[in-house]
């Protein structure tokens, strides 16, 4: 039988109790992205079993970490989202990105890239201006803005990006990593420029390319 509580007079073992569940986290790192539907989640956690799904969501209503509201019509359909200590879990994962980050790796066939693994690989000193769109090949849209060293990472399409490239996830990885060149990922068509030239994707391979050091922990 799973532990429920820790039994423990420590601000570490209260937030486990409170979101130290399998999935838990994960289910918090997709509503930062705004309302979603109990399917939409489902959808985003691939392997998660419906059971499991339903009952992480009652114990983090439970815990103050999520709420369920019904949308107006012509929507009517009822979504879950962050209550204000739920979004306050942003920098812990953050944080955790970051840590986790070091050893991670390069991204297997078939992933896609979180908006946490985005920020975590951001380099500011690299930024270019611009609006980016990545289109992972049967997986998810990603939209970059990047403006003055920030950037601001979203699962929807870009308005009026200034560069729409679709690849598979790692193949997107080799042009970052620096293994295959911008201009020879475009020509042997590993990766599609559906907008934008192969110099502004050199300008995005550069904004998250792996900062020295890191690679060898992460090898």
């Amino acid at each position: 039988m799973a532990v429920k509580r820790y039994h423990q007079y420590c601000p570490v073992a209260h937030s486990l109790d409170l979101i130290g569940d399998r999935w838990a986290l994960l289910i918090v790192r997709e509503l930062m992205l705004g309302q979603r539907r109990y399917t939409d989640l489902a959808d985003a956690l691939p392997g998660i079993g419906t059971n499991i799904l339903a009952g992480r969501l009652r114990h983090l209503e439970g815990a103050g970490v999520v709420r369920r509201t019904k949308l107006p019509p012509p929507a009517a359909v009822t979504v879950y989202e962050l209550t204000p200590d739920g979004r306050a879990l942003d920098s812990v994962l953050r944080a955790l990105a970051q840590w986790g980050g070091r050893t991670m790796g390069p991204p297997q066939p078939g992933d896609c890239w979180s908006t946490y693994a985005v920020h975590m690989r951001f380099r500011p000193e690299a930024a270019v201006d611009g609006t980016y769109e990545i289109r992972f090949v049967d997986g998810e849209t990603i939209s970059l803005q990047v403006k003055d060293r920030e950037l601001v990472a979203m699962k929807l399409p870009a308005e009026d990006p200034d560069l729409v490239v679709e690849a598979p996830p790692e193949e997107l990885h080799k042009v970052i990593s620096g293994a295959v060149s911008a201009q020879a990922a475009v020509s042997e068509g590993r990766v599609t420029l559906l907008a934008g030239s192969a110099t502004e994707l050199e300008h995005l391979a550069a904004m998250f390319a792996p900062v020295e050091g890191a690679a060898a922990v992460a090898a």
